[in-house]
This record gives structure tokens, sequence and C-alpha cells, in this order.
């Protein structure tokens, strides 16, 4: 039976250190993961600040696999690369010119918050966008961004109190925008997503008073990456960090918000009538009638998505949807919280039905 990937591992990725502008270095933040129960952190400092790659800091931290990427891009066009040999300067290059930099030593990226808004208290709204859509050959798109979502909400000090007492329970899901283009994509082409926290552990000083308004420990758990893997994570460091990007590059992931709850133990597939072949997310195959199966560690709401539209909404921890027609498949669970209603909190990859 095909893609069977029981073993899952959960990762905080888009996370700055010292090395470019954030609070802690490597070692630092490595350690918050593992208070926080992460098996993985990937650091993409900014390559206009890092200037190098330090692939001197990977390892394992105890229990933590720590690896080392980067955020290309200053004004624009920010790009999270990975498993990189060395670094790539966005300096005099254009998007695309950095994207063909990347694949050319083995390496692959995602779009960063492509149609971020920006805060518009104090930082007048500022926004680092991706502009140029026409570029290809980049593995896929960051849909969900802990910082960049919540920023964009805090329009006064009071916004700001109220979102600081209420993150996890008021931030909101990927942008009706982001959604739209990475659905479009994907009819095109495998596009994988991934979010992540873009923690920074920075300070914030507003007249006189200094805060740090999203801590390390805080963004650690928020929006994280749940991979599946067909065999335990090594404990030999170059054997696990491939597994990592293996995953990544598959779009064998889906996207979570953590800090609502836990999303360890969802799994969605498909299989056909005849029950033979079973496909789980990242997978492409041609298209048979059969069951998608959701399992969900709580009671959710579940909105199956087909090219971009909802095609199924149902409620439970577990669901069985048919599906009888061919296309581009993907999950969105919404989990009740008191007070606040249905809060967004997985985003399925796509299985594939061409």
């Amino acid at each position: 039976m095909k893609n069977r990937n029981h073993f899952e591992y959960v990762g905080n990725i888009h996370v700055h250190s010292t090395y470019s502008d954030g609070a802690l270095p490597p070692s630092g933040i490595a350690a918050i993961g593992a208070k926080v129960g992460l098996d993985f952190v990937i650091l993409n400092d900014h390559d206009f600040m890092a200037k190098e790659l330090h692939l001197e800091d990977e390892g394992f931290y105890g229990s933590v696999l720590l690896l080392v990427g980067l955020e290309i891009g200053e004004r624009y066009h920010h790009y999270l690369a990975f498993d990189l040999k060395e670094a790539v300067l966005a300096k005099g290059l254009s998007p695309q010119q950095v994207i063909d930099r990347v694949n050319a030593q083995g390496g692959f990226g995602f779009l960063a918050h492509p149609f971020e808004k920006g805060m518009p208290f104090v930082e007048k709204s500022v926004a680092y966008t991706w502009n140029d859509l026409s570029v290809s050959g980049y593995t896929g798109i960051s849909i969900w961004n802990f910082t960049s979502r919540w920023k964009e909400r805090v329009r006064s000090p009071i916004h700001g109190l109220v979102l600081l007492l209420f993150k996890s329970q008021l931030l909101k899901g990927p942008s009706k925008r982001t959604l739209r283009f990475w659905d479009d994509s994907c009819q095109r082409r495998k596009v994988v997503a991934i979010g992540g926290s873009d923690a920074h552990g920075s300070e914030f000083t507003w007249k006189g008073i200094t805060i740090r308004p999203l801590s390390y420990h805080y963004l650690l758990r928020s929006i994280n990456i749940h991979i599946l893997l067909s065999e335990p994570l090594s404990k030999d460091f170059n054997v696990a960090k491939q597994q990592v990007y293996d995953a990544m590059r598959k779009g064998n992931l889906c996207i979570a918000h953590d800090a609502l709850a836990r999303a360890d133990g969802f799994r969605f597939y498909f299989k056909n009538e005849s029950g033979e072949q079973c496909y789980g997310q990242g997978d492409e195959a041609g298209f048979k009638p059969g069951t998608f199966e959701i399992k969900l560690p709580r009671y959710a709401e579940v909105r199956l998505v087909r090219n971009g539209d909802e095609e199924s909404r149902k409620r439970g921890k577990r669901v069985s949807i048919i599906a009888q027609r061919p296309g581009v498949y993907r999950v969105e669970a919404y989990l009740k919280v008191p007070f606040f209603g249905w809060r967004p909190w997985i985003f399925s990859n796509p299985i594939y039905l061409r």
C-alpha cells in the first residue's frame, strides 16, 4: 500500500538568531525548542545581515535537531531557502536569479509572506511583499506566518494590548489572497505549502515602555509544521537533515497553529475503492473514485477544498468524504474556542488526483 507515513515530527521554521535581527544565539533557540516539545528548528536569518551561512551551528542539541537556512532578500521578495551549501546573497540579483542560484546548489525554497500587509501602528504598514509573481522554480509558498498575521491587526495601543492578551485566539488564518494564489498555482504544478513563526524575540519600546510582545518561548509553539516520515527520524545528523528536507520538498506535512492545541495525530489520506492504494499529503496520482479519510486529535470542523473551492464541510474527530471527480484536494480544520468561535487550526498540503 503506497504512502503509509506513520512517524510524525514537529518543527518550527523561519526563526531568526543573533546572526541577523534575532535576540538569541542558535543554541539558546534550540534550548527553547526542547522546552516547548519540538523535534526540530530551522533558522532563516537575513542574508543581508548574516552575510554567511552558519552551517557550523547545525546539529542535535539534546533532542532537538537544529538546521540552518537563509531568508534571502531585503526590501522585497523574501525567499526562505533550505539545504544550502553556501550563502546566496540577494544584492544585485533578480528574484528569479535568487531562486535559480538556490536550485543550482541543490537547495530549495519558498516565497515568504508574499502578500503581507505590515503593521499600521508605529511601522506605518511597511510590508515585505513578493511582487514578481512570474517567477518559476520555487518549491512552494509560506502560506501562514504568525508574526505577519499578528502585526497586521495592530492599529493602535488598544489593539496591541488586546492582541497580546489573546494572541492565540485572535490569530487569523492564511489570507484569502494567499490561499487563492496557492490553489491556482497547484492547478499548474505541485506547490508545497509551509508555515512558520518568523520569530525574532525582539523588544518593542513605545513612550518609554519596553516589552517583548512575541517571545521565542511563545512563537516556537505557534505556527509549526508537522512532517510525516516512513521511518523514525535518524540519530545520525546528516541522515536526519535529509529526512526533514525531503518531507518539506515533497509536501509530506501539514501546517498547524499549535498554540491553540497541538495537532499531533492529524492525518489526511485518500484510498481508492479497492483499498489497494493509499495516498497522503504531497502525493500525486491518477484519479480513481475513492474516499478521503481525515483523522484529528480533537473534535473540529473539517473543510475539504477542491481546486480552491470548498467541496464539503463536516465536524468530528474522524471524517470520511467520498470523492467522485479528479482535482487537487486539501483540508482545513477549525477548532472551536470558548468565546471566540471556530478558529483556524490546521491546513494540510494537497493530495493531487489529476
